[in-house]
């Protein structure tokens, strides 16, 4: 099927061997090669369509987003054209990653502006979370290792992406990677931008607070991306795991499986309200990520490596023999008795706090050494 893309034709439904709609004209091809399929979206800036590449021997599908806002007042028309453009903007500036939809094509056809981008075949996280339930710690570690290298990528070129949530989260049913997607609301960074104060924009649930106030920094994402984890984890919006009264984070309280402390540690740094008490980097959640597979990977004492014998050679440790035994403990009567100077090289006991007072008393601890040597009962 090719659906038309004129917003006002009243059966949009077309057969895939014409060129043109049937009901009202409307050219069906974009750029002469972007088919529209389905439409799967609609917001308040536009619609989005599922398509085809016809000018590839593979005819991948593509998405369409048409810029075709529903509020026509100046200023809401402005803004939302200043989005629309960034997103295509941003997209090109980041160039090409994994875990981004890469952009096709940016153009104005018949006075509409469309942008084609990669389709990311998967569902997203809120509808992950509606089919399979809460998430635990595991996919939740694995979430961050995935998103967090994504937000590193583009806070090195100065991009802020502003609307982090599970909705613009898609996992990729190809290879069960994480995307991030609608870059819409991304802001550059570069030069003063940061220090500029500007629109609110963002989903209010996930949305930091600085952010809420135009002022948002690399900071902010990490804040929307705590918000989104806690979200996963306890199946309910962060608003409801914020307790006003007190001014503290209480997601806890609803979570679905247990966590560790340290994880609970690190999203409750990811969501503090003060921005410099909050994680400044994508590379410092990292650090403190990571140290719990360090920690659990590595023992707290290592094993000293142990000789290989060769074959058919006595084993590398031979218990001392009763006259080796009588010469040391000799030694160390001689030197509890305040004798001769102890030899060089020779381990020397550890000095005691309460060292035997009499000759018969060193005696007898002595012979106790021997017999526990000899393996025979004190």
């Amino acid at each position: 099927m090719s659906y038309c893309l004129n917003p006002h034709c009243p059966k949009p439904e077309n057969p895939n061997d014409v060129k043109f709609c049937r009901t009202c004209g409307s050219k069906l091809l974009l750029k002469e090669r972007y088919r529209a399929i389905k439409p799967i979206g609609q917001g308040g800036f536009g619609r989005t369509f599922l398509a085809v590449d016809e000018d590839k021997p593979s005819k991948p599908r593509c998405v369409i987003k048409q810029f075709y806002p529903q509020s026509q007042g100046t200023n809401t028309l402005a803004k939302a054209i200043e989005l629309f453009n960034q997103e295509a903007v941003q997209l090109d500036e980041l160039g090409k990653h994994p875990q981004i939809p890469e952009l096709l094509a940016y153009f104005t056809q018949e006075d509409r502006q469309y942008l084609v981008q990669e389709f990311i075949d998967g569902h997203n996280l809120a509808q992950e979370l509606a089919h399979r339930g809460a998430f635990n710690e595991t996919q939740i570690r694995q979430l961050l290792n995935d998103l967090l290298s994504v937000l590193q990528f583009c806070h090195a070129r100065h991009v802020i992406h502003r609307d982090i949530k599970p909705e613009n989260i898609i996992l990729r049913s190809g290879d069960r990677k994480l995307v991030l997607v609608d870059f819409g609301a991304a802001k550059s960074a570069i030069g003063n931008a940061l220090n500029q104060t500007g629109t609110s924009i963002g989903s209010p649930e996930y949305v930091a607070p600085e952010q809420m106030r135009g002022r948002a920094v690399f900071a902010s994402d990490i804040y929307s991306l705590g918000a989104t984890c806690i979200n996963l984890l306890t199946q309910r919006s962060p608003f409801d795991s914020y307790d006003i009264n007190n001014d503290t984070w209480v997601w806890q309280q609803y979570l679905k499986t247990p966590i560790s402390n340290q994880l609970s540690r690190i999203l409750n740094k990811m969501l503090e309200s003060i921005p410099v008490r909050r994680y400044q980097t994508v590379d410092e959640v990292l650090k403190d990520l990571n140290q719990h597979s360090q920690v659990a990977a590595t023992p707290a004492i290592k094993p000293k490596p142990i000789p290989q014998s060769p074959p058919n050679s006595p084993p590398a440790f031979v218990s001392p023999s009763p006259s080796q035994i009588d010469l040391e403990l000799e030694e160390m009567k001689t030197q509890f008795l305040g004798g001769n100077k102890p030899q060089p090289n020779k381990i020397q006991p550890p000095i005691s706090t309460s060292q035997p007072t009499s000759k018969n008393e060193i005696d007898q601890e002595l012979e106790e050494l021997k017999a526990k040597y000899l393996g025979n009962n004190p």
